[in-house]
């Protein structure tokens, strides 16, 4: 079995570390600090405040040396068959460059550029048309992506066409959106891979109907004449995507047109310039000195040797508050597998559970439990060190809680008052972007899936396929006849709950 030694490789060190308080581990290594931190580009990475010492992390190097890590990443690169269940490959990496010499990875990088350039000139006929606004109808990949960058680099000032988002199925999201828009002046795409996916068809009938027509619709999708058939969309206005690209893993491709309408054509490609930027980062550096590897290898350690079944991810600038709801989806379903690539049973812990909020809100909501909680959770804290904004002293005072936080939880303090004690050891990551930018965005971006996928390959599970969502699709699409009384369910307790709705409707 791929995980039997994961357990095995960390166990000792874990006890041995047992009780040992990171303000020791900084003691004892007075270069950890330094020693500890990374940099790619506009990205700063300190892991010094994780709870172990370098035994600790050399035993993860030697695990991920074993699980041949550096060729697990040529393979993905390359564009082999990484998504075994499947059988695909998982090319996100050629959707942003060309870091492979491989026949299938150079081609993808070809195709993907020629219709990233058929997108381009659909933006510069859209930003032409006096449309003013765009609704996005996607969910999940097709939506939490293209909806964070969106957010996290529209201009303040409202100089570009503004972009709204539309996922879930529930219609009063659909009246909210359009309640204040003017069909007159505005456009839809509708993002979906299959094109058979519940909320964007019944989202996506709701806006044709709304503009009168299809004449105002665009789509993304791998089955291109389908999503032009169903919506009568021109093909000229149907963008492809492909099977080689998950969802979550998409928002380089077509489906980040909604990015490039919200932050125009040429941020976008600075965006995939960033993150193919991290890509030759990951691809050519080291394990030891691979910042995408130290991650994963952090998380590995905090699920696997301490246990720590929550992981949260505090962002110390408001423009990144959808970030944690982005990687709730990119890691948790991603690593919320509990069967090996070969079929066997993983026999570790896989996937914690990812959330997390912006500073500084959080610090008045849930931070009393993660200073003296008896549950710890581990904390990726991301902060940008200049602002764009013209409120320097708020910067600053944003800036010292980031630090203060971090800080509090490491080391604690002691008190003869019990109840204003605080226990420290409480791990963090610091994650600082020299500013936040299309090139560091990606790059962020980028660094979470390579962690994604080491983690993935430790624990020998596969990170691109995600069976776990159908089973509750299949079971909607069985009581839709249910709830409009043409047939009875078989559950039991699913019984007495539409009994229940359909005595209050």
């Amino acid at each position: 079995m791929i995980s039997t030694t994961v357990g095995d490789a960390l166990q000792p060190h874990a006890a041995r570390l047992r009780g040992v308080e990171l303000t020791q581990l900084l003691q004892q290594d007075p270069q950890r600090s330094q020693d500890w931190a990374m940099r790619s580009g506009p990205l700063y990475f300190n892991f010094a405040r994780q709870c172990l010492d370098r035994q600790a992390l050399d035993a993860l190097l030697q695990l991920a040396s074993q699980r041949e890590l550096t060729q697990a990443f040529r393979r993905l690169f390359d564009g082999e068959q990484v998504n075994v269940t499947e059988g695909r490959a998982a090319l996100h990496t050629a959707l942003r460059g060309n870091h492979s010499h491989a026949a299938l990875a150079r081609e993808a990088f070809n195709t993907a550029s020629a219709v990233r350039q058929q997108m381009g000139a659909l933006v510069a006929g859209l930003e032409q048309s006096g449309i003013t606004d765009i609704v996005s109808v996607g969910i999940g990949g097709s939506d939490l992506g293209p909806r964070l960058v969106a957010d996290a680099l529209r201009d303040p000032a409202g100089n570009r066409l503004r972009v709204h988002f539309l996922s879930n199925v529930d219609g009063a999201a659909a009246q909210r959106v359009l309640a204040p828009l003017d069909p007159q002046r505005t456009a839809a795409v509708l993002i979906s891979k299959t094109f058979s996916t519940q909320e964007t068809l019944l989202n996506g009938r709701i806006l044709h109907d709304w503009l009168g027509g299809s004449e105002r619709l665009y789509a993304v999708s791998a089955n291109p004449e389908r999503a032009a058939a169903a919506f009568d969309i021109a093909p000229q206005r149907v963008l492809p995507m492909w099977d080689w690209v998950g969802g979550r893993y998409s928002l380089w491709s077509a489906v980040g047109f909604p990015i490039a309408l919200a932050i125009g054509f040429e941020r976008f490609e600075a965006l995939l310039a960033g993150a193919s930027d991290f890509d030759a980062h990951v691809i050519n550096t080291p394990l030891a000195d691979n910042i995408a590897v130290r991650h994963a290898l952090t998380a590995v350690w905090n699920r696997n040797a301490l246990g720590h079944a929550a992981h949260g991810v505090m962002t110390y600038d408001q423009r990144l508050a959808l970030l944690p709801a982005y990687l709730q989806q990119l890691v948790m379903e991603s690593l919320g597998k509990s069967v090996q690539v070969d079929g066997l049973p993983v026999n570790v812990d896989t996937v914690p559970v990812w959330w997390g909020g912006a500073g500084t809100d959080v610090q008045h909501s849930f931070f009393q439990a993660l200073h003296q909680g008896t549950t710890v959770v581990p904390l990726d804290f991301v902060g940008t060190v200049r602002n764009d904004d013209p409120y320097a002293e708020n910067h600053l005072a944003l800036m010292s809680n980031l630090l203060a936080q971090s800080e509090a939880l490491a080391n604690g303090q002691r008190s003869d008052d019990p109840h204003r004690s605080y226990p420290g050891s409480r791990p963090s990551t610091m994650i600082l972007l020299d500013a936040l930018t299309p090139q560091s965005l990606g790059g962020l971006i980028a660094m979470y899936e390579h962690s994604v996928y080491a983690q993935s390959v430790i624990w020998g599970i596969n990170a691109f396929d995600q069976f776990g969502v159908e089973l509750g699709k299949q079971l909607a699409s069985g009581l839709l006849p249910a709830l409009r009384g043409q047939v009875q369910a078989d559950d039991a307790v699913t019984r007495t709950l539409l009994a229940e709705l359909q005595a209050r409707a």
